[in-house]
């Protein structure tokens, strides 16, 4: 088991990485991406698995009859943040395919179909929306608004697709696809340290944490940063300031997470002062509530501080996603399947699982994470916690599979 993890996991490392940072540029619809893909079909192939790419650009490796219905899918993304870690997302499907072999090395005899995933764009790091794959086969994401999707060049979501040799005509919703799923089980390393915390290498999800993306457009006066009084300004920068510091006060007070990660000023000289600030809220929060109560003490900071500045704000929702809590029956089958031990715990990142959970019965395993350190090179899981995340997740392809 632990030699099929290595092979692939050595041949999937250097696919996107950057020489300089050391991290993923695994971007939707790009050279890294292509390699990504053929990478996925090879160890399809080399496993016999009918390989196939769904309308929405989600690829699909199937043991058995996929038209049977009632099938167990497994699996997680392969592209990434900018510079992103190497765990994030790979593990899932790496850990998949590793399963499947330690399942045939056991002699498992299969009763419903069995596939491994690999959902496109989960990260959104080209055109800014998290899980475009997972969204429009479950009809979250609009054909319209797919459509309307840019990167930071201009390149639109169906452009890209069509370079990469994808009908872009024939995305939306697929019902028909989801409606075969049985059960979907998503394994992923920890984006935190609760496991670190009670020394377990292996967890189950109990539910992801409402959250969303919000832009927050701050416009001013451009003029010259040497000869404009500070009373005659207009800076749009001194409103984001105030923002991004009230983003932390509030999300603390309210037990949440804000961060703003990304930001574009216009127009971007050392000896200007910006016209346009463009800041991207994140924010994540245990409830509903806490998430509404956070957004509105930022707007409203935003808002006051644009007053004094002589600045204007406008806030648009780019994503959001309401809480989800994975269907207890799998979980607690799951739970009885590694032996009722294993912690279950609440996450604030978001995932495909999370998307699908409302066509499908969803559930994840999460693997330690030492240090809790995520979207970044620093991301990491020790070998002795990958392989034991590959038998857990076999133990329960087996129990749910093999029934």
């Amino acid at each position: 088991m632990s030699d099929s993890f290595h092979r692939m996991w050595a041949d999937l490392a250097p696919v996107g990485r950057h020489p300089d940072s050391g991290g993923y540029r695994r971007y939707a619809w790009t050279g890294a991406d292509t390699d990504c893909r053929a990478w996925f079909r090879a160890q399809a192939e080399a496993r016999g698995l009918d390989c196939e790419t769904d309308r929405n650009g989600n690829q699909w490796a199937w043991l058995g009859d996929r038209t049977a219905g009632d099938a167990v899918v497994t699996g997680s993304h392969l592209d990434s943040v900018p510079d992103g870690g190497a765990f994030d997302g790979p593990l899932g499907v790496v850990s998949s395919f590793a399963a499947l072999d330690e399942l045939r090395r056991r002699g498992a005899r299969f009763t419903r179909p069995l596939a491994v995933a690999n959902f496109g764009d989960e990260e959104g790091a080209r055109f800014g929306l998290a899980c475009v794959g997972s969204r429009l086969a479950a009809g979250q994401l609009t054909r319209e608004a797919a459509f309307a999707l840019r990167d930071a060049d201009g390149v639109s979501l169906p452009q890209a697709m069509e370079a990469a040799g994808h009908d872009p005509e024939a995305i939306g919703p697929d019902p028909e696809r989801l409606a075969g799923i049985g059960a979907f089980v998503e394994l992923h390393v920890e984006q935190g340290r609760a496991l670190d915390l009670t020394g377990d290498a292996v967890g189950v999800a109990s539910a992801i944490w409402p959250h969303g993306r919000w832009r927050f457009d701050f416009r001013g006066e451009a003029n010259h940063a040497g000869t404009t009084r500070l009373a005659d300004r207009r800076d749009p920068m001194l409103t984001y300031a105030e923002t991004v510091l009230a983003a932390r006060r509030e999300a603390e007070l309210a037990g949440a997470v804000a961060t703003f990660g990304k930001v574009a000023v216009e127009p971007n000289g050392v000896n200007a002062i910006p016209s346009l600030v463009r800041g991207w809220l994140d924010s994540r929060a245990p409830d509903q509530a806490a998430l509404d109560t956070v957004l509105a003490a930022v707007e409203r900071a935003a808002r006051e501080r644009a007053e004094r500045d002589g600045t204007d704000v406008a806030v648009v929702r780019e994503s959001f996603t309401p809480v989800v809590e994975f269907e207890h029956a799998l979980r607690d089958e799951i739970g009885r399947i590694l032996g009722g031990s294993v912690p279950v715990l609440g996450t604030g990142a978001g995932h495909d699982a999370g998307i699908l959970s409302a066509s499908v019965p969803t559930a994840m395993l999460f693997v330690r994470n030492p240090t809790g350190v995520s979207h970044s090179p620093a991301e990491y899981a020790a070998e002795d916690d990958c392989v034991a995340g590959v038998r857990a997740l076999a133990d329960v392809l087996e129990g749910l599979a093999c029934g």
